[in-house]
């Protein structure tokens, strides 16, 4: 049995003041909504209308139970009126992971614009360098620099990124000669850990890769530190593009030797946002995406490059 059915044909008919008025609203014969009608006492084991009289009478039973439909019926039509409005004015907390120098880099400094846009809608930042559960944790999107492994999760690369080799103009000015990769020994490097192996930077050029251990001068796992220390003057550090875009577009840090691809992982990286797969991607999920993807520093300079 349908209770829900049920219950709007009795809310319906009392309405109505028939069963015939309800089935008609309905697209259902007089027959069939007594029937569901029927059903439902039987469900509740009491009577809720006097079928002794020509009118549409309730009993006592039939009163009160016709209060109660009222109110989880008004209930479930302002939840679904709710949700159809999230759709076009997104409300509620969109939940959001990502990694330290993505998060400050890019996400953060697009908040102020994004919750102008949507005032309804409370965006919280979570900064992490591990990947996070989504469904244990309860955040909305995750933020990568990898595709994610698990199943049941959705991928969107939002963008392709590349590592930048850069340093202070202070540091360029006084620093030794640097025309080949060779030449990096000569020089203080700020090296990302990756553990207690041996650092090794790998330079692309012409379908070439070559390797070189790199003499780490002041090594961290957060590529903030390396960033603030590069930007002081300390010494060459390798980090993502969207990273040091402005710093490079101020003046403020210089990329060296821009005629190689350089890494310390693989060339195949970029952003991606990993979020929960859903028959429909909530309008919270696909606006904050599209906002962030449009918005990210180092596509609008390329997009503006070729436009």
């Amino acid at each position: 049995m349908d209770r829900l059915r049920a219950m709007d044909l009795l809310v319906s008919a009392v309405d109505e003041g028939s069963f015939s008025a309800a089935g008609r609203k309905a697209g259902l014969s007089p027959t069939s909504v007594s029937r569901h009608i029927t059903e439902l006492e039987e469900d509740l084991g009491v009577a809720l209308i006097h079928r002794s009289t020509r009118h549409l009478n309730l009993t006592e039973a039939g009163e009160e139970y016709l209060r109660s439909a009222r109110t989880i019926l008004s209930s479930i039509t302002e939840a679904q009126a709710r949700v159809r409005a999230m759709q076009t004015q997104p409300s509620g907390t969109l939940r959001v992971n990502s990694r330290h120098m993505f998060g400050l880099g890019v996400v953060a400094p697009a908040l102020p614009e994004f919750r102008a846009l949507y005032p309804d809608l409370k965006v919280e930042l979570h900064l992490s360098e591990r990947a996070v559960s989504l469904r244990e944790s309860g955040i909305d999107i995750d933020f990568r620099i990898a595709p994610p492994q698990e199943a049941g999760l959705i991928r969107r690369k939002l963008f392709s990124s590349e590592r930048y080799m850069v340093a202070a103009p202070a540091y360029v000015a006084d620093m030794p000669a640097l025309e080949t990769p060779q030449d990096l020994p000569h020089h203080r490097c700020l090296t990302y850990w990756l553990g207690t192996d041996e650092v090794y930077w790998r330079f692309l050029h012409e379908g070439e890769i070559g390797e070189v251990l790199v003499p780490a001068v002041l090594t961290s796992n957060n590529g903030q530190v390396l960033l603030e220390l590069a930007q002081k003057g300390h010494g060459i550090a390798l980090l993502d593009d969207y990273t040091v875009a402005q710093d490079l577009k101020s003046g403020r840090l210089v990329r060296l030797l821009p005629q190689y691809r350089i890494t310390n992982t693989t060339y195949e990286e970029g952003i991606f946002a990993t979020y929960l797969e859903t028959a429909h991607v909530p309008v919270k999920i696909r606006l904050f995406l599209d906002f962030i993807a449009d918005r990210a520093p180092v596509r609008a300079a390329r997009r503006r490059a070729t436009g």
